[in-house]
């Protein structure tokens, strides 16, 4: 079995904090038409690189009722800048266009399979997935980026057409799964196409 959510499957259910004191579950994004989950961090230079753009892509997607949510999984005990404390500090100072969720157990990152920050995740109305992998082809220099494949996946959704490309591999760095090395990922967590 992959370790990654093929395309077609539901949406794993979540119930988990966020950075604005409240709890959040897959449900309380049921209005939505679109949902993108979004697997992220506070250090991860891909992260860094590409929130701006994220936040395009949110932000010009939002008037479709499109929504993001973004978790944090990795470890802390890996990387302590990855705490819950600092994604408080992160959204206060960035105000990013999304809910900010701590997946402290990571049993939701084992759900969806997530392999790198960002890893991206784009569910149906009925909450089947899509699209999963990259939000863009260089999130580490926005400048050199050639290819949106987020941005297109949602454009051709909402246009009513199926996604050209539903699977990319997710470019970032790989989470941060507690008590193991820093660079360690599952065995069957290769590459998705």
């Amino acid at each position: 079995m992959a370790f990654t959510l093929q395309v077609g499957a539901t949406a794993p259910s979540f119930s988990l904090p966020a950075t604005n004191g409240q709890t959040y579950s897959l449900e309380d994004f049921s209005d939505a038409p679109v949902l993108v989950v979004f697997f992220t961090c506070n250090h991860c230079p891909f992260v860094l690189g590409s929130n701006d753009v994220t936040r395009a892509t949110a932000l010009k997607f939002a008037e479709h009722g499109v929504r993001f949510v973004g978790i944090n999984a990795n470890s802390q005990v890996t990387h302590p800048h990855d705490s819950f404390e600092h994604m408080v500090e992160e959204m206060e100072n960035k105000h990013f266009p999304w809910v900010y969720l701590h997946d402290e157990s990571q049993d939701v990152a084992r759900a969806y399979g997530a392999l790198r920050t960002p890893h991206f995740y784009v569910f149906d109305a009925e909450r089947k997935l899509i699209y999963t992998g990259r939000g863009v082809d260089n999130p580490r220099e926005i400048d050199k980026m050639t290819v949106n494949d987020l941005d297109r996946a949602l454009t051709e959704h909402l246009a009513g057409k199926p996604v050209s490309t539903p699977l990319t591999n997710p470019i970032g760095c790989n989470v941060k799964w507690d008590g193991q090395d820093a660079h360690w990922m599952p065995e069957e967590a290769c590459d998705l196409v």
